[in-house]
């Protein structure tokens, strides 16, 4: 099963929406790569590239709330915390237990979970009020 982008889930907001497509194509890099059973070995890449990409990701959305002075930014930040949480765990269990099959599918799991919810609620949610604003 494939993990794609559509535009149920554009937020308006070309920067934020360019940068989630990316996260999905990563994804479904992922789920490929389960299906072809080398699974194991991108989930490692995935981990790492979600290390840094999503930094840079919260970063600039947060930014651009602190900015715009976004009224639910706590809310958002501690959003972009937990994930932030979640992948230290996966990352750590990485670690330890090596890529079994079993951290594949939590980590597709916990991670698409979390970004579809987060930009059907939150990041919809802040698009709506820059697109206020101007």
């Amino acid at each position: 099963m494939a993990i794609e982008w559509n535009e149920q889930l554009a937020t308006g907001n070309s920067n934020i929406d360019n940068q989630h497509k990316e996260l999905f194509r990563r994804f479904d890099s992922l789920l490929a790569a389960c299906n072809q059973r080398k699974g194991k070995e991108e989930v490692h890449n995935l981990l790492v590239f979600l290390g840094d990409y999503v930094k840079t990701h919260f970063s600039m959305e947060e930014a651009l709330q602190k900015r715009n002075k976004f009224p639910d930014y706590p809310a958002h930040k501690e959003q972009h915390d937990g994930f932030m949480r979640d992948l230290r765990k996966l990352e750590e269990q990485l670690e330890l237990e090596g890529a079994s099959f079993p951290l594949v599918i939590q980590t597709n799991q916990i991670m698409i979970n979390w970004l579809i919810q987060h930009i059907n609620a939150m990041d919809k949610e802040l698009a709506a009020f820059l697109r206020r604003l101007s």
